[in-house]
């Protein structure tokens, strides 16, 4: 990631993609910053001087026109997403579909239009932003936990694929940060990070040859260890039964 290089950021209107896109940008890397539609997109790119190309990921049209618009990019950041907080219980139709279609499926949309030019020149750096969420179910994580583990699941395929090739894969897994989507919750969010900071942790990511990076440490510890528990002691411990 070098100053002069032109990369593509989806899903950069606010929040974790409005910080690391001014992090960049202070960087001297060339953005294009796309979201659905909003004041907020068409403020920040002003501010930044970036390109600014509304899209709207749960559409192929909408990603396919503004994939042609943009043309090629050196790099590609997947940062978009929405999110309800929901258990089983309360199952949401609309709002389960949404967070299955566009934290995840729009991932595949974007890459769809991008990532086939990327192999052909033999260039690229792709980052799939996952969550803490996705390692193992959480209760109360109907849609989202579901989308982010299949986005970290895509992640981990194309790195196989690509390992060795001219195109980089990496993934970020972010814990709970600071915005307008995690202000939803009513539970405690441990370790809960500003935008800018958990910006800086990735762009630590992108500077390095690592694949992956997962943070607030220790928070991340957690959520990695879970993977190794038996079933049982899990359940026990995350998701005590009902009564």
């Amino acid at each position: 990631m070098k100053s002069g290089q032109r990369y593509w950021l989806v899903g950069a209107s606010d929040g974790l993609g409005g910080a690391l896109a001014e992090a960049l940008a202070a960087r001297g890397v060339r953005l294009v910053l796309s979201a659905r539609p909003s004041d907020r997109l068409t403020a920040l790119a002003a501010r930044l001087g970036a390109e600014a190309v509304p899209m709207d990921v749960a559409h192929r049209a909408s990603v396919q026109e503004a994939a042609a618009r943009v043309g090629p990019v050196d790099g590609l950041v997947w940062l978009a997403g929405v999110y309800w907080p929901m258990p089983a219980q309360d199952w949401q139709a609309d709002q389960v579909e949404a967070m299955c279609d566009i934290n995840f499926t729009g991932c595949a949309r974007v890459l769809g239009a991008v990532l086939p030019g990327m192999v052909a020149r033999n260039a690229g750096h792709v980052v799939i932003t996952g969550s803490l969420s996705g390692f193992r179910g959480l209760p109360g994580a109907v849609g989202y936990g579901a989308s982010k583990a299949a986005c970290m699941s895509l992640a981990e395929t194309l790195y196989c694929d690509l390992r060795g090739t001219g195109v980089k894969v990496q993934l970020a897994n972010p814990g709970f940060i600071r915005t307008r989507l995690t202000a939803q919750n009513s539970f405690a969010m441990p370790q809960i990070m500003e935008p800018a900071a958990a910006a800086a942790q990735m762009i630590r990511l992108m500077d390095s040859n690592r694949f992956s990076r997962s943070f607030p440490t220790p928070f991340q510890w957690l959520f990695r260890a879970a993977n190794f528990l038996p079933d049982a002691l899990y359940y026990r411990l995350f998701a005590p039964k009902s009564h």
